[in-house]
């Protein structure tokens, strides 16, 4: 039996954003999302997620393409005409409104019953957790109230489409961690399909179920947090999500079952085939916790091994990042996990030591 055929919740379909004068900020992006989804649009600033965030809102019009949301074209839709609605890293409340006449704003504006607000703002109130806090006003609210504050009123409406702009941008680290998990549990619960734009790495790894990764207007790669990480598809995203060690080669060796590249200070055998042409310029990419230490030499030095000088060393409680220098002046950055409390075999500046990896730790890149 063939499989029966989809229509995805949101299809984003050759999207452009052409401002003029050379300046495309959006430049032919697709992506299909799912219903209950949350999809992270990732990258530095200019690479174009806020844009196609505000085209999704109705703010922008795509220069050309579709966007269509539970088989509705939005094309033409003003922003108030579409069952979306999007909350902002200031979280705009109203300062002079109580926490529930916040959360009822909207419902007041599109004139629903007085009972029916009633029970959606205690509804969202008891979701959020903070009916205790309803007649406060938002200057009485530390940032993480606020911010569920903005939730409710956005989630109120009942929308389709829920859109999040850099949603924990204003919280400090501790606050903003802590308030990750918690948000992505209340969006679940309520189930709306949500697209969130955002800088930060760790904010789309702990939140969405999806990331695209986005550069210069276009979508690089899109996957699991996992499979961004573990399995980036360029240079670009390699370098740009976490931290990890690029090392330039060739392709010595091509078997199907492995791969041997040939770099400055050492050779990579990675076990996977890439049908690749001997001698091309490769890149190897190499996370800095999937790389082990050591002051002996292993037993076999031919492959994935390197012999360095710690140059460098910062402790953060959980793990200790070595920086290390190789005999082509090559830097190598290695993240161990400290996993006991004593700390006097720890190595130190200065010592030459030998790092070593497995042949699954690698990842071979073409560009």
């Amino acid at each position: 039996m063939q499989p029966v055929a989809t229509t995805p919740y949101l299809r984003i379909d050759q999207v452009v954003k052409d401002f003029g004068g050379g300046a495309v900020a959006v430049n032919g992006v697709s992506v299909d999302i799912e219903r209950g989804e949350i999809f992270a649009l990732l990258g530095s600033s200019g690479c174009g997620k806020t844009t196609l965030l505000r085209m999704l809102a109705g703010f922008e019009a795509p220069t050309s393409g579709r966007i269509v949301l539970n088989g509705r074209d939005l094309a033409g839709l003003p922003p108030h005409a579409r069952p979306i609605n999007i909350m902002f890293q200031s979280y705009a409340l109203f300062p002079h409104m109580s926490v529930w006449d916040n959360i009822a704003y909207g419902l007041r504006r599109e004139d629903c019953a007085k009972a029916a607000i009633a029970e959606r703002v205690e509804a969202m109130l008891k979701l959020v957790q903070l009916g205790r806090f309803a007649q406060r006003k938002p200057h009485q609210l530390s940032g993480g109230q606020q911010q569920r504050v903005a939730l409710a009123r956005s989630l109120a409406k009942r929308p389709q489409l829920l859109l999040l702009d850099e949603p924990l941008g204003a919280l400090d680290k501790k606050l903003r961690e802590e308030t990750q998990v918690e948000l992505v549990n209340i969006i679940h619960e309520v189930g709306v399909t949500c697209v969130m734009v955002t800088h930060d790495q760790e904010e789309a790894m702990t939140m969405a179920s999806r990331i695209a990764v986005m550069s210069e207007g276009r979508i690089l790669q899109v996957g699991s947090p996992a499979e961004i990480y573990e399995v980036p598809g360029t240079r670009f995203v390699a370098d740009f999500i976490g931290n990890v060690n690029l090392m330039d080669g060739h392709l010595g060796t091509d078997e199907p079952d492995h791969v041997i590249v040939d770099c400055a200070d050492c050779q990579h055998l990675v076990g996977h085939g890439i049908s690749g042409s001997l001698g091309m310029p490769l890149a190897v990419a190499l996370r800095p916790e999937k790389i082990a230490l050591s002051r002996q030499a292993p037993a076999d030095t031919r492959f994935n091994c390197v012999q360095a000088t710690i140059r460098d060393r910062a402790y953060f409680g959980a793990y200790t990042v070595y920086h290390l220098q190789t005999a082509s002046g090559a830097l190598l950055k290695v993240s161990m996990a400290n996993t006991e409390r004593r700390h006097d075999e720890m190595l130190h500046p200065g010592e030459g030591v030998w790092a070593t990896w497995t042949d699954s730790a690698q990842i071979v890149l073409s560009h």
